[in-house]
């Protein structure tokens, strides 16, 4: 059983969130990172569809299928499930933190804190061009290599 379990929080679960989770994987898999890695949405109106195909061209792009993927919405459960759960931004951070159960487990923190950018969002690409999609691969992949090492490092 991995000692870390890592849940990836968006609005919809089809863009940030499941690019994040990708990239973590990368990230984990690179430096042998036994962890529980997982993507979900606060909102349900994309549950069980895939992710947008520009964040799946992304992600081929970079060497990771996510065809896979299928979105879900955050569940109470995963308050206990997870170690850590990283939202894309402050609004997703802020519905985190109300469904929270009072004494869960899990971490809250923002994405891009992980890259020393704390505060900032990662930018919701999905109503622009494919240019935000590698924008927001780049931003998830910094903060995912910064996780990694913090998690390989005993804590994020």
């Amino acid at each position: 059983m991995s000692k870390f379990a890592v849940l990836f929080v968006c609005l919809g679960n089809i863009c940030r969130s499941p690019l994040a989770e990708a990239a973590f994987r990368l990230e984990a898999e690179r430096l042998g990172l036994a962890v529980e890695v997982d993507s979900a949405g606060t909102g349900d109106w994309h549950r069980g569809h895939p992710p947008d195909p520009r964040a799946r061209a992304v992600a081929r792009r970079n060497g990771v299928d996510i065809g896979g993927y299928r979105a879900r919405q955050v569940r109470g459960d995963d308050f206990a499930r997870f170690t850590h759960i990283v939202a894309m931004d402050g609004d997703n951070l802020a519905s985190l933190a109300r469904m929270k159960p009072s004494g869960a487990q899990a971490e809250l923190s923002l994405m891009l804190e992980h890259a020393g950018r704390a505060g900032e969002p990662v930018e919701d690409p999905y109503y622009g061009g494919d240019d935000g999609f590698d924008a927001t691969w780049a931003d998830v992949s910094a903060a995912a290599r910064g996780l990694a090492e913090g998690l390989r490092h005993g804590g994020a």
